[in-house]
């Protein structure tokens, strides 16, 4: 019998300004907002993501990868990469990076059909991004996950 999953994930939208944040719940089903980071300097913001990471027991981390259209990196997706290997040395934990095209226009959508201001939907964006592309991480890795009593060979 394996042991039930206790740990959470991270997730990262991240921006030149702020990083939208994201936490499973501990069974990896669900994804709920945290507050965005206001970004000031690396040094400030690693602290920031290393108190949630132990408020949190977060056991991995997923960050947004901002791919073009077609499918290609560009120079916001090297940044992201080049942030994504920093968290990988400092925390020492799994970094998945995951395509998030689009996340932020359905952020955008989701917020502009709710009641929300428009001064408060700014606010909200980057944490509405950052949950659909970690609830999109985690029905992803669900989908590939054997069914409870199926053998699962690699």
């Amino acid at each position: 019998m394996s042991p039930s999953p206790s740990l959470r994930i991270l997730a990262l939208d991240v921006g030149a300004r702020t990083i939208g944040l994201a936490v499973s719940d501990p069974l990896g089903i669900t994804a709920q907002g945290l507050d965005t980071l206001r970004r000031t300097n690396k040094r400030t913001d690693l602290a920031h993501l290393e108190s949630l990471i132990g408020e949190y027991q977060v056991a991995e981390m997923v960050v947004g990868y901002p791919l073009k259209m077609s499918g290609h990196p560009g120079a916001q997706a090297e940044k992201v990469s080049i942030f994504a290997e920093e968290l990988r040395r400092r925390f020492g934990l799994p970094v998945h990076l995951w395509d998030e095209r689009l996340t932020s226009a359905q952020a955008n959508r989701i917020l502009r059909q709710s009641e929300i201001s428009i001064r408060r939907r700014g606010q909200a964006v980057d944490r509405m991004a950052a949950v659909l592309i970690l609830q999109n991480f985690l029905e992803s890795r669900a989908a590939r996950s054997p069914a409870p009593g199926e053998n699962h060979l690699d």
